[in-house]
């Protein structure tokens, strides 16, 4: 299954992010609400760009290789 894409459309042109989809079958239905992080999640993410700006990133072969084995449990 592919990504969901979020757009915005004012009812009469079609948005970028449909022309960029192959031909095919799509469920479009109205987003009303606006999504939004809790603390727990908003707290994370500044501990990881705290981390980062301190150099303590990961390589993108060790994340892939973390997921792999979390992935295979």
């Amino acid at each position: 299954m592919s990504a969901a894409r979020i757009l915005t459309w004012n009812g009469k042109d079609v948005p970028e992010e449909l022309q960029e989809l192959p031909a095919g079958r799509y469920v479009v239905e109205p987003m009303n609400e606006q999504l939004t992080l809790s603390e727990e999640e908003d707290e994370g993410l500044r501990q990881a760009l705290a981390s980062l700006r301190a150099g303590k990133g990961r390589t993108l072969e060790q994340v892939r290789n973390r997921v792999d084995s979390i992935l295979r449990r």
